[in-house]
């Protein structure tokens, strides 16, 4: 059982990508925490991607949904639930252009359940905090997919005054979930943070985002399928160092305020998928064949965004943030990982 003198934090959603990143780093980095991790294990969770916490004694796996209520009340009072860092997301937009409902009902009914139940344990009235429970936050993970998209001027960057605009159920699911938790800071004076992201790639990412389906498809020498002209751009963020400045937004971020975290790392489809096929080219070559060869222009999807990047400056300025990964040296880390996961290396 946990260490009573620990402070217990709720995370959610930490067997998908991020989490399962962020979940081995707090533990290791902290003592003197126990987490609690509810995840509904969809399509997108996987318990394989922690399994190095399974036997923690800091650390508790539960299987849920986080829009059950009764479930996430139950989790609140046995536990004695201190801070709350809110990851589980669906997050797939081409999903979200299937099938919204489900994008509705766990990114804005889900966020509305964590929050208010928080507020109830937490508070006793608005604006006045239990006396056990005066350093307890509330930290939403967010998206930069909320502002819209970008023109291609390198000047033009998302900032936390950026208005929204999202283009896709996805991304409007999760710009309404930024306001419900926003609500709750204004209406009741929950202390919050919220943290939008650019993309982020690295170890135990979803076969279904472009960098894994990029890598299993080259290895497989199936086509390699790039949208539309492969010009789309995206800031790309390693995932340790997303969940370093997540650590430190919920530690040290000011109430109320939200902070991007973006690595200042812009590529093309086409440059991510041409330093891949390098990579892959020298690291796992075959006689007389390039993966390059394999790339494949398919039909642009509904809604997809030009470009997005962000400003991180705030971050790094008012929290001394820095991203340790640029994207050379980024890619070829998760190259590695990917090469041992399908038995290459």
């Amino acid at each position: 059982m946990f260490n009573n003198k620990n402070k217990t934090i709720l995370v959610t959603g930490c067997a998908g990508f991020i989490g399962s990143n962020f979940v081995p780093y707090f533990l290791d980095k902290y003592k003197n925490y126990n987490i609690v991790n509810i995840d509904l294990l969809t399509y997108a969770g996987d318990l394989e991607n922690l399994k190095e916490c399974e036997n923690n004694t800091n650390y508790k796996f539960i299987k849920g949904d986080i829009c059950n209520r009764e479930l996430v009340e139950f989790i609140f009072n046995e536990y004695d639930i201190q801070g709350v860092i809110h990851f589980a997301a669906e997050s797939h937009v081409d999903n979200s252009i299937k099938n919204p409902g489900v994008f509705v009902q766990t990114n804005v009914n889900g966020t509305f359940t964590l929050i208010d139940v928080a507020y109830k344990y937490w508070m006793s009235k608005p604006f006045t905090y239990k006396d056990k429970y005066k350093d307890c936050r509330f930290h939403h993970i967010s998206t930069d997919e909320v502002y819209g998209t970008l023109s291609d001027d390198p000047k033009d960057l998302f900032t936390e005054t950026t208005p929204y605009a999202p283009n896709s159920p996805y991304s409007a699911s999760k710009a309404s979930s930024d306001m419900i938790v926003r609500s709750y800071q204004e209406t009741y004076g929950l202390n919050t943070v919220i943290t939008n992201c650019s993309n982020n790639y690295g170890p135990k990412q979803h076969d279904e985002k472009l960098i894994p389906t990029i890598i299993r498809n080259a290895l497989k020498q199936n086509p390699i399928p790039i949208y539309g002209d492969g010009r789309n751009i995206r800031d790309w963020l390693y995932v340790l160092d997303h969940c370093k400045g997540i650590d430190l937004v919920y530690h040290e971020g000011k109430e109320a305020n939200v902070y991007n975290i973006g690595g200042r790392n812009e590529r093309t489809n086409l440059q991510i998928v041409d330093r891949i096929t390098t990579i892959l080219d020298k690291e796992a070559p075959i006689r007389n064949f390039s993966y390059k060869s394999l790339i494949t222009f398919i039909e642009d999807r509904a809604g997809h965004d030009r470009r997005y990047a962000i400003d991180a400056t705030k971050l790094e300025n008012e929290l001394g943030w820095k991203a340790d990964e640029n994207f050379d040296t980024g890619i070829v880390k998760t190259i590695e990982w990917y090469l041992n996961k399908y038995g290459i290396k």
